[in-house]
């Protein structure tokens, strides 16, 4: 049985490929902004920490609208939140790429984070919610649907910028599509997964969903892989971020370099991501997770340590091989823990990201003051936490 006949293939569904296309298309459009930190730093003519601002302030706008939405998200009304949402993710981009000064650009982004939250954040909740008993395996998918844009992403951008379209071209093309991925939401057929059918009607208990949020804030067990998910993302999306920058400013390589790099660190990452799949329907999630977050604790030193550009991109692949699963197998325990309650992800998983959205800040202030080349250190958090911190035992469900 070769692995495209495996169950988990077998189980793609019209639904499941709109909720996986969702997230393609936002991770598609969040890896060429990566890639492109370089450029966009030389167009606005920005430093470290205003590098860092790209990320932290629209995180922080999400952080304080998101919850407000989450608040709705369980009601009959998710499928027009996850349309709007959609919308104005694209227009965000759009503004974006048309921007002419690095304000206007900080407008279109703050526009993106919250609007990519909602809509991408609830694709994934229905998701979850469209098959309860297999969350770890339809997070997989989800994974692996993000790291193929995050392959695709780049090189397309890279594909722009030897015809001199540039990076702005990018931007337009991915709202556009945001745009029409709203369209199809809207067209899809009725799902309980997207409280789209008779049964949820738009009426809402705004008292009880408050008092059900504090409950669900107030329970460790949640917190617990909250917390561990904030920091794997030191090893997931902060390490994606400061790639280009660190290849360019520390590794001193021309931006072709560092796209490869990119291409490297995507590409086996994808591989690690699809073979994740399968591997999920044999191997328990958290024995897997220990035992790869104790390699990258190895293997960022060495990565850091060393000086061979050969050896930097063997190491830099290994890496993106072993952090294959982190984000799937810790917001599937996530899920498990919200259970029915999976919209309130909205407003307890943006509680968690304070701490996340100040990071990059936090190291763009110790690049400046420190170095790019001392500041990735901090990384080592992100291992050192999940091997201490994950149970030594299956948690009962």
């Amino acid at each position: 049985m070769t692995l495209f006949q495996s169950r988990p293939w077998r189980r793609l569904t019209f639904f499941v490929l709109v909720m996986l296309m969702i997230e393609f298309l936002d991770e598609f459009a969040y890896s060429a902004l990566e890639a492109a930190r370089p450029l966009i730093r030389d167009a606005f003519a920005l430093s470290y920490v205003e590098v860092g601002l790209i990320t932290t302030i629209p995180v922080l706008v999400a952080i304080v609208v998101e919850p407000l939405i989450g608040l709705i998200a369980d009601s009959g009304r998710r499928r027009s939140l996850m349309v709007w949402g959609a919308v104005l993710f694209g227009l965000g981009l759009i503004i974006q790429g048309v921007s002419p000064t690095f304000g206007v650009f900080m407008i279109g982004a703050t526009f993106q984070a919250p609007a990519s939250g909602i809509f991408v954040n609830l694709a994934q909740a229905s998701l979850m919610d469209d098959a309860p008993t297999r969350r770890e395996n339809r997070m997989a998918m989800w994974t692996f649907s993000g790291s193929l844009a995050v392959v695709i992403g780049p090189l397309l951008l890279s594909g722009l910028l030897l015809l001199g379209s540039g990076w702005r071209l990018f931007f337009i093309v991915s709202g556009l599509l945001s745009i029409v991925v709203a369209a199809v939401i809207a067209r899809l057929a009725a799902n309980p997964a997207m409280r789209s059918t008779e049964e949820d009607d738009d009426t809402i208990d705004i008292k009880a969903s408050l008092r059900e949020i504090w409950q669900l804030n107030s329970r460790w067990d949640i917190w617990r892989w909250l917390i561990l998910l904030q920091f794997s993302d030191l090893m997931l999306d902060v390490f994606f971020g400061l790639l280009a920058l660190y290849m360019v400013d520390v590794v001193a390589v021309p931006q072709t370099q560092a796209a490869l790099a990119i291409a490297v660190w995507t590409g086996v990452g994808l591989i690690g991501d699809f073979l994740l799949i399968p591997i999920l329907e044999r191997v328990d999630g958290l024995a897997y997770l220990r035992v790869s977050a104790a390699v990258e604790l190895v293997l960022l030193p060495l990565f850091l340590l060393a000086s061979n550009w050969w050896l930097i991109l063997l190491l830099l692949g290994l890496m993106g091989l072993f952090n294959a699963g982190w984000y799937a197998i810790l917001q599937g325990k996530v899920y498990d823990a919200l259970g029915e309650k999976s919209g309130a992800v909205l407003i307890v998983g943006n509680l968690a990201g304070i701490f996340g959205a100040l990071l990059p800040l936090g190291l763009g202030w110790a690049a400046q003051a420190f170095g790019l080349d001392s500041a990735i250190w901090f990384l080592l958090a992100g291992p050192i936490a999940l091997v201490i911190g994950l149970p030594r035992q299956k948690v009962r469900e």
